[in-house]
């Protein structure tokens, strides 16, 4: 029995010493990122700053178990629906609260900080799916097709409410991260694969269908859904950068310029010759590229790897399928994020403004992840109470 550990030892330092190192390589990737002039302000003491408010919020987090998340699950996600009602109906216009940002309207702005509920959302969501989903395998212990259809469509409700809302601002990234949080859930969530696998096969084809339709019906498009030619240009960019050069195709050239110029041992720390707008948040990749090169870039997925990897083993050792299915949207959420930011940089996805988690600037992204990382520190925290059934001892 190893339900006597102290607090101490029942922090999950191994994890713990992972955030730090994310730190450092934030800290000193937006601090050379900074020489590029882009921006009078200096980020990286608000960076630091970002992380210290998420030390502390983490400290917080862990002392609420599992079944406190479950029952505060729909509540959290209530009030993420309506910081995002909000922000719709926020005033718009230089200097308003809710003034769009390249064409999206995803911000608060304060005059201390501007925050993206969005963000925040995306753990809310986890937790009430999470919870959903765990009550309905309660109550059907007897699975059939059709208690599974009832589960699928629950789910598409469940996202479909923040997914259209998030769509209006609009934010295409911030939306597929949505869609991938849940098709991991339901991966998870023991539905038969009779429906999930014709349900997959479906999405992929509308999937097919819609990038079909980008390159060839754009007009189409336009006319009858409202889709602005923004969103056309980040696909035939995409593809074919190099005829946009001078427009559209000029942040994703100048990415894979970046990344290719650092070759294999970089430039050195502030060493950067090519110009990378928004390098020190969407593209903070291609700083960490050109200054150390291959070496460096790998050392930096490898650290995701990590992370991953880390979170994986949690998972394995929850018992409770409520805790389970968090830590499996936490990990498809990290997951997204990377290979959706990592991928853009390098031409293999289209350009979307997800920041690289953990190193990127900017306080909701980084808040928003230490948020879901907090809770995965309160199950670890926790779970011998689950695995011995003695709640006192575990206290």
């Amino acid at each position: 029995m190893q339900t006597n550990k102290s607090f101490a030892d029942r922090i999950d330092w191994s994890l713990a010493f992972i955030l730090f190192l994310f730190f450092v390589v934030s800290l000193i990737a937006i601090s050379s990122a900074q020489t590029s002039g882009q921006y009078a302000v200096n980020f990286v003491p608000r960076q630091g700053l970002f992380y210290i408010i998420s030390i502390c919020m983490i400290g917080v987090l862990m002392y609420f178990e599992p079944e406190q998340y479950k029952k505060m699950a729909y509540y959290l996600y209530g009030f993420g629906i309506l910081l995002l009602i909000l922000l719709m109906i926020a005033p718009e216009g230089q200097g308003q609260i809710g003034e769009p940002v390249n064409g999206a309207k995803a911000w608060f702005h304060t005059p201390f900080v501007n925050i993206q509920p969005a963000e925040f959302m995306k753990t809310f969501y986890i937790l009430a799916l999470a919870k959903m989903i765990s009550a309905h395998h309660e109550k059907n212990a007897l699975k059939t097709i059709k208690t599974d259809l009832f589960l699928l469509a629950k789910i598409g409700f469940f996202l479909m409410v923040p997914l259209a809302f998030i769509l209006l601002q609009p934010d295409m990234g911030t939306a597929l991260v949505f869609i991938a949080i849940t098709l991991a859930i339901i991966v998870v969530a023991g539905i038969s694969w009779k429906i999930i696998l014709p349900s997959f096969g479906g999405v992929a084809v509308i999937g097919a269908t819609l990038l079909w339709m980008t390159l060839n019906m754009q007009e189409f498009l336009t006319n009858t859904f409202g889709i602005q030619r923004y969103a056309f240009a980040r696909i035939y960019t995409w593809l074919d950068p190099y005829s946009y050069a001078d427009g559209e195709g000029y942040n994703l050239i100048a990415a894979m310029n970046a990344i290719g110029s650092g070759e294999v041992f970089g430039k050195g720390y502030q060493g950067r010759e090519v110009y990378v707008p928004e390098n020190h948040t969407d593209f903070i990749f291609t700083v960490i590229s050109e200054d150390f090169g291959f070496i460096g870039a790998s050392a930096v997925i490898i650290l995701f790897f990590m992370l991953i990897y880390h979170l994986t083993k949690i998972t394995l050792q929850l018992k409770d399928t409520f805790s389970t299915y968090v830590c499996a949207g936490i990990i498809a959420m990290v997951t997204f994020h990377v290979f959706q930011n990592i991928g853009m940089t390098i031409q293999l996805l289209p350009i979307t403004g997800i920041p690289l988690p953990f190193i990127s600037y900017g306080g909701s992204s980084l808040i928003g992840n230490m948020l879901a990382i907090g809770i995965v520190f309160s199950m670890k925290f926790h779970h011998k109470t689950y695995m011995f059934g003695n709640d006192k001892e575990d206290q």
